[in-house]
């Protein structure tokens, strides 16, 4: 099979076509063939430059949420049947901590990662266990379902399970049309929130009213905090969904906060390092909430939604396989409002 191979840390240019053997499904695991895999600024450009916290063995092959088509089953594999179109659920619990023992996946620390831990979907083919793969609606693509499976879970998540919002909140999305924040602006929506999208260009914020939400700042143009305030009656809003980490957004999202506000906040790419008001913190009630990971329950509200027409993937463009180094060209100069897709199947 054709598979994009990467055997030192450095730039883009060390991402290489390669010929490698055909995998082969060992017992409960299925064969899929990939048609689509996104790139991500962190699991895929970060891990590809070699600053990525955790140790990645080389040759590595990235790729965090392949889709595709089951094409051979292994033995016991019972779950799922060849011709079905499936995505595959990035992170493996470990199925022997105490919180995975317990039914908590979500939070195992001891699990593996595919495109991170073990061998991803830049290839013609993967193998992976059959309880990671999930079936896919029949109304949505291969590229739809990976960006679905990907980053729809998270926002469940964060809105749900950690902020809790109920209908007629407000929410201040941050980094509104990246991947995970676009998905967030619609889940929040769904949930019967008012959405503020924070953008960091006029076209962005408009973007980002296309998919669902009710207002919008340039917060490279504007005072973030004074802009929320003026568009809530000075009032803040109950939740910010953060995942950028910028240190020069991050106070003036968290100035944006109501009175017992929450922060949700997973993801670092503008720093990581800010400065917090302790004093505001206190004195409002707030909440800051951090997230990792979700599980099989996050997964599956994510496709019901799609099935039902309620959330879409905001797909940038789709490229072939072989021109992985140009998407991570393009994922790090940001240069997109979307995802963007490799496709093996083009040639």
């Amino acid at each position: 099979m054709k598979a994009i191979v990467l055997r030192e840390f450095g730039g883009p240019e060390l991402l290489r076509l390669e010929d490698l053997p055909d995998p082969k499904p060992a017992p409960g695991e299925i064969l899929i063939k990939v048609h689509s895999v996104s790139v991500n600024r962190t699991l895929d450009c970060v891990v590809r430059a070699g600053k990525y916290p955790v140790k990645v063995q080389l040759p590595h092959v990235l790729g965090a949420d392949p889709a595709g088509e089951i094409v051979e089953i292994g033995s016991g594999a019972t779950k799922l049947k060849v011709g079905d179109r499936v995505a595959v659920i990035s992170a493996m619990p470990c199925q022997k901590c105490g919180r995975c023992l317990k039914g908590d996946e979500g939070n195992c620390v001891d699990g593996k990662r595919v495109g991170v831990d073990l061998w991803g979907g830049y290839a013609e083919q993967i193998a992976i266990p059959v309880r990671y793969a999930v079936r896919i609606p029949d109304n949505i693509s291969f590229a739809e379902a990976t960006v679905i499976t990907r980053h729809f879970p998270m926002a469940f998540n964060l809105l749900v399970s950690k902020a809790g919002i109920r209908p007629g909140e407000s929410v201040l999305v941050m980094g509104a049309t990246g991947a995970l924040g676009s998905s967030c602006v619609q889940v929040a929506k769904m949930l019967g929130a008012t959405v503020i999208a924070g953008a960091g260009t006029d076209e962005r914020v408009e973007l980002a009213k296309s998919y669902g939400a009710d207002l919008g700042i340039n917060y490279r143009k504007h005072d973030l905090a004074n802009e929320v305030m003026r568009l809530t009656d000075n009032q803040g809003v109950d939740v910010v969904c953060e995942n950028i980490s910028d240190p020069t957004l991050w106070p003036a999202a968290f100035a944006s906060l109501a009175l017992n506000g929450r922060l949700v906040t997973a993801g670092a790419h503008g720093g990581g390092t800010v400065a917090l008001d302790v004093k505001r913190l206190y004195m409002r009630r707030l909440r800051i909430i951090g997230a990792a990971g979700t599980n099989l329950a996050d997964v599956e509200k994510a496709l019901d939604a799609a099935r039902e027409g309620k959330i879409r993937a905001i797909i940038d463009r789709i490229l072939p396989l072989r021109d992985a180094v140009q998407a991570h060209r393009i994922v790090e100069q940001n240069q997109i409002a979307g995802k963007i897709i490799l496709d093996p199947t083009q040639k």
